[in-house]
């Protein structure tokens, strides 16, 4: 998991320097809050990457961007390249945080301008940080939907769920294996403390609207016109597989067991 995330932490710094204007080191530095000296070796990086590399009089550099000189892989890259990227989710927290530019040696181009989310970024980074030295995390200002609140949350992280839009953890103070959506974080700290239930983590499975089982599924099966069915794969892209069309009824059948009622029953009030 860290150097996954070491690998995308350049993604993003390439992402920075192809955008105008040119950037200093220092700047560069406090972009990605981190140093110098690391800014000089992915600099460094990039060069040997075959990235255009500009540097200007006063010391400050810009990738000058060229779809045609872009960085060539494999076939077999390509098609892992493709896979990472087009299978993630179109809300994937982690796409937004990092990826900008990848040119693959196919004739399909990915991620083309994709801006750069910096508060899920780092909140990724940082959740990964206390994964890998196994340290209890504090999630700032947690907008729950459940409570209806916004708190502090002491956790234990220990997993992402594929697209990375939550993060698994324990939660101490109510003894339980937890989800939490990475856009309801304000922020993460660390609070010195390492992991004291490592014992009780249980691996969340989330359904197709990413909530997590809490002791009972239910089935919902729905006949969906095509503009709902539309709308609601838009939304929900784990629901795709579950549709099937029926030509008779002219209208899209959705079959699936789900562990939490709310979102399906909050789409189609908003259908009415």
């Amino acid at each position: 998991m860290l150097n996954q995330h070491k690998i995308l932490r350049v993604l993003q710094f390439i992402s920075f320097l192809e955008q105008e204007p040119s950037k200093t080191v220092a700047q560069l530095a406090s972009l990605l809050d981190t140093t110098e000296r690391t800014v000089y070796r992915y600099l460094d990086l990039v060069k040997e990457c075959g990235f255009d590399l500009q540097r200007d009089k006063i010391n400050r550099f810009l990738i000058v961007n060229d779809r045609s000189n872009g960085v060539r892989f494999t076939p077999e890259e390509a098609d892992y390249l493709k896979q990472l990227v087009l299978t993630s989710g179109r809300k994937s927290k982690l796409k937004d945080a990092v990826l900008s530019k990848i040119y693959l040696s196919s004739d399909t181009s990915i991620v083309a301008g994709h801006l750069i989310h910096v508060k899920n970024g780092k909140i990724v980074e940082k959740l990964s940080m206390a994964i890998a030295n196994k340290e209890q995390a504090v999630l700032k200002k947690y907008q729950s939907i459940n409570s209806e609140t916004i708190s502090d949350r002491v956790v234990e992280p220990f997993g992402f769920t594929d697209n990375y839009c939550t993060v698994m953890a324990f939660e101490p103070a109510s003894l339980k294996n937890k989800m939490y959506n990475i856009d309801r974080i304000a922020s993460v700290e660390f609070n010195n403390q390492s992991c004291l239930f490592e014992s009780d983590y249980e691996q969340q499975i989330p359904d197709a609207f990413g909530f997590a089982f809490s002791g009972e599924k239910f089935p919902v099966q729905l006949d969906l016109p095509l503009k709902q069915y539309l709308l609601l794969k838009n939304d929900y892209p784990m629901t795709a597989p579950h549709f099937k069309f029926n030509a008779k009824k002219d209208m899209y059948e959705l079959n699936i067991e789900v562990n939490d009622l709310a979102p399906i029953e909050r789409f189609l009030k908003g259908m009415e």
